[in-house]
């Protein structure tokens, strides 16, 4: 059976590139070099697309400093990388692409667009579920007709800023203290922040308009922070649930990548019956949402009610040793490698409907 030749692609523009370079060495040394052929591109965050050539330059950071650029063609007749080398362009064929991109530009549909042009299977949600999914503000607007409780929200523009007063005064006749602000598309907990005062408010706005045009306020939920894996096509599946146990007041990036005491425990102790009805939410939200592939899906258990609120989804989860999307299908029998072969054939699979 001659291989096939898997592309990887990762780094990328958007404020998650080093978590993106750590979740994309996991997947390429997961990949089943008996049956795939692997191209590594490195995006820089400048956006130069370049070819890489070992595990060991994306670790040591040397991969940006290769002479040969590795462009996707949109040309669906060429359905591969064009590899440029001072004026020399080639054309390597490409079956199948793993986007290991996570926030901007590679987990809000533009790559998934891309890729479609040019008509190479990709593992992941497509075009429309990865930009819905992305964008915090429409993923609330689709939860919210799933009877599905979630935190109440007030969205704000970044050209409404201008007139700082009426937008406080808007999310306070709404919302009381203490709220959350998150920019609408940014991944990774980046510029997200909490707010207990007026003066709060205003910084924590600011902060989040330099990650977006768009934020959402949130009320806050105060409880235990639970997560849930989605895999599959059209009849996905959830596996058990997760814990995470942050270290700071609330998740944020340096929580989740920079502290050792944030923690995640799979298979929580939880009351009677709320595991199921995580799992349940998690897939009702993922098909509402058109995810294919793969997806987490985070929620709260509200202190002193016991009841599953939705916080987000992530249609391009990490894969870092910490990442909570591996660790539960491991504890579910499925390990990395045959994880990334499931997910693999689900974009054949997908191609081919």
């Amino acid at each position: 059976m001659s291989k096939k030749t898997v592309a990887v692609i990762f780094g990328g523009q958007s404020s998650e590139h080093e978590v993106s370079l750590i979740s994309a060495t996991t997947i390429i040394s997961n990949i089943n070099k008996d049956y795939y052929d692997i191209v590594m591109i490195g995006i820089t965050k400048e956006g130069k697309w370049l070819k890489v050539d070992s595990i060991e330059d994306i670790t040591s950071g040397a991969w940006k400093e290769s002479k040969v650029g590795a462009i996707i063609s949109p040309d669906a007749t060429n359905k591969g990388v064009l590899l440029i080398e001072k004026s020399q362009m080639t054309l390597q064929k490409v079956d199948v692409v793993f986007p290991a991109l996570h926030g901007m530009y590679g987990e809000d549909g533009t790559i998934q667009g891309l890729l479609e042009l040019a008509k190479i299977p990709y593992v992941g949600c497509g075009v429309v579920a990865s930009g819905v999914s992305m964008d915090k503000f429409y993923t609330k607007i689709i939860v919210d007709t799933l009877d599905v409780r979630q935190a109440e929200y007030v969205p704000v523009l970044k050209g409404e800023l201008k007139e700082m007063d009426a937008v406080v005064e808007r999310i306070e006749s709404k919302l009381s203290y203490p709220v959350f602000v998150k920019p609408s598309n940014a991944g990774s907990s980046q510029g997200v922040s909490k707010a207990s005062d007026r003066d709060g408010l205003v910084a924590a706005l600011e902060l989040a308009a330099k990650h977006d045009k768009k934020i959402l306020v949130e009320e806050t939920i105060i409880g235990r922070e639970i997560e849930c894996a989605v895999l599959g096509g059209r009849d996905p599946k959830a596996s058990g649930v997760g814990e995470i146990l942050a270290a700071a007041d609330f998740y944020d990036y340096d929580a989740k990548y920079n502290n050792a005491e944030s923690k995640t425990v799979i298979n929580p102790e939880l009351p009677e019956g709320v595991a199921e009805e995580v799992r349940d939410k998690a897939v009702r939200i993922f098909k509402a949402v058109d995810g294919y592939g793969l997806s987490r899906v985070d929620f709260f258990l509200e202190k002193g009610t016991n009841e599953v609120v939705f916080n987000e989804i992530n249609t391009l989860p990490g894969f870092t040793s910490i990442s909570m999307y591996p660790m539960l299908w491991e504890a579910k029998g499925i390990g990395k490698q045959q994880l990334v072969e499931k997910l693999i054939q689900l974009a054949f699979a997908r191609s081919n409907d």
